[in-house]
């Protein structure tokens, strides 16, 4: 079974984004393995904040990583999928989805993932992107497999 890890900054504590992440969850079920690795949230200090975290998500980096940046290259649903797929179609294991806490990541972290995307130039607080992330990630599975969800 594919593998599917996400590599988060910070706990969600709001009730509303952890149904609508575990209804994503769960419907990812039937196409993989996911988890969900979520690092400490380091606090205020916008420069310690984003070094040390940066430093915690590369310390979890191994496989097909892909950052989540609002800097990153613009991509469709389609594309996305494809880029799941490629991933692993090229022999990957597993694929890391990562998003970065409030205070951004470093480009010590930009510089070692293997794709970096953006679903659009705005920006979204880092505990509804999470939402959003399992969100496509479900639709690229329904892309790949050709399931109705995608129209």
């Amino acid at each position: 079974m594919k593998k599917i890890e996400f590599i988060c900054v910070g706990k969600i504590k709001e009730r509303f984004f952890n149904e609508a992440a575990n209804e994503y969850v769960k419907r990812l079920s039937r196409f993989c393995s996911l988890s969900i690795i979520e690092i400490k949230d380091e606090g205020d200090e916008p420069t310690r904040a984003k070094q040390l975290e940066s430093e915690a998500i590369i310390n979890k980096l191994g496989g097909f990583s892909i950052l989540l940046d609002v800097g990153g290259d613009l991509v469709s649903s389609e594309k996305f999928s494809t880029t799941i797929d490629n991933a692993y179609n090229s022999g990957n294991t597993k694929v890391q989805i990562i998003i970065g806490g409030s205070h951004g990541i470093s480009d010590a972290l930009k510089s070692k993932v293997s794709s970096r995307v953006s679903f659009g130039r705005v920006t979204y607080p880092h505990k509804l992107m999470r939402v959003i992330a399992l969100e496509q990630v479900y639709r690229a599975f329904g892309i790949i497999y050709g399931t109705p969800y995608h129209k």
